[in-house]
């Protein structure tokens, strides 16, 4: 994650594109990390919806995410108190810099959101975090770590996946859903 992207309704592509990766051993896990003392990444270990909100909101906020800003609170809450889902955000000197959700399935641990606030973007941080957290899957015995990403993502997402090791098993292309209009 290097470059801010603005992005207006006229440079929306008409077709989303997401494509699925996925990690079948810790042997395949390149990961990248950054020595820096005033980097560390904390489990949200009590639900706190505003403050899951605002970092889903800043994180997102550029590429369009929506979707846990119109769920509703109680289904909200519900997924994050969910035992098979763990948030872990990352601090830069004592600030909230990003933040990797896993969720533990019967098919693997799912990287269902990644991703850094637009000012940590550029740092060499996105790879840190990301490594962090499939390091932590594979910990707590994942046998599969997969991950989906879209073209309306930071263009530089689907590198970032593969340089850790992800490869692409699925692409699906459908017409442009109207909640990202």
């Amino acid at each position: 994650m290097v470059a801010l992207r603005k992005s207006t309704t006229a440079d929306m592509p008409d077709t989303l594109v997401t494509s699925y990766l996925e990690m079948n051993s810790r042997a395949e896990f390149r990961p990248s990390y950054r020595s820096d003392p005033n980097v560390f990444i904390m489990l949200m270990e009590i639900v706190d919806l505003d403050f899951y909100r605002f970092l889903y909101g800043s994180v997102g906020k550029m590429w369009r995410w929506c979707d846990r800003l119109i769920m509703p609170e109680h289904e909200l809450e519900a997924a994050l108190n969910n035992p098979n889902v763990e948030v872990y955000v990352m601090y830069v000197s004592g600030v909230p810099a990003g933040y990797v959700e896993l969720c533990v399935q019967e098919e693997g641990t799912e990287v269902a959101y990644f991703g850094l606030r637009p000012e940590f973007i550029g740092r060499g941080l996105s790879s840190h975090l990301l490594s962090w957290g499939i390091a932590q899957a594979w910990a707590n015995g994942a046998r599969r770590v997969f991950v989906h990403t879209c073209n309306l993502d930071h263009p530089n997402a689907m590198e970032t996946y593969i340089k850790r090791g992800f490869r692409t098993y699925k692409t699906v292309e459908q017409p442009m859903p109207d909640r990202y209009l």
